[in-house]
């Protein structure tokens, strides 16, 4: 792995706990594009309290509001701009985090995975089981498909009844490698690196 995007079927599906769990086994960066939301305790402040001398890369936006970015965007009269997205320059893996799901709008007409499009990134998609779930995570894999994107990797966040696995595993590509993560409500660092080194098992 040299660059990855890590995005979810949804809001609060373990996207931040994933992120640190990757960081740690990938020796990797992170970089948060944009921040909605918890200035003083960010995504990027939650990975740094969960691993080992991460470089956090600032964040291209910043907004106080938590809420989806374009209306966090407007409360402070600002147009998220696409381009102004630029991948930060280092010479170590980079994993990226981005808001919510895939089709989270940064303005009107462009959406999260518009950004994952221009960053030219594959991407780990987070799984959590509710019921609903089979059904965005198809929806979501469907969407990647359809532009093209890489589906690296299947991230299994928690635990999941077998017959939803079953579905879930069986509408990927084979070239998709699954990644299951434990269920872990208070990360701490200690237990971000016991996961990631369960992953060194699996051989990613």
């Amino acid at each position: 792995m040299n660059k990855l995007f890590i995005t979810g079927i949804g809001t609060e599906v373990g996207k931040t706990i994933c992120s640190a769990v990757l960081v740690e086994y990938f020796k990797a960066d992170y970089w948060k594009p944009l921040q909605s939301g918890d200035l003083d305790n960010s995504d990027s402040h939650k990975i740094e309290h969960c691993t080992k001398n991460t470089i956090c890369h600032p964040e291209a936006y910043r907004f106080e509001l938590a809420a989806s970015p374009h209306q966090s965007a407007a409360e402070e009269h600002i147009e998220i701009d696409i381009e102004n997205f630029k991948l930060p320059k280092t010479d170590n893996n980079l994993i990226v985090e981005g808001a919510g799901g895939l089709m989270v709008p940064l303005s009107d007409h462009v959406f999260m995975i518009d950004l994952i499009e221009k960053l030219s990134l594959p991407v780990g998609l987070v799984v959590r089981n509710y019921l609903g779930c089979i059904n965005h995570t198809l929806l979501s894999v469907m969407a990647l498909y359809q532009k093209e994107i890489k589906l690296q990797f299947l991230i299994l966040n928690g635990t999941f009844p077998p017959d939803t696995e079953r579905v879930i595993t069986g509408f990927i590509k084979k070239e998709t490698r699954i990644i299951r993560i434990p269920e872990m409500d208070r990360p701490t660092k200690e237990s971000i690196k016991a996961a990631a080194e369960q992953l060194t098992k699996t051989n990613l």
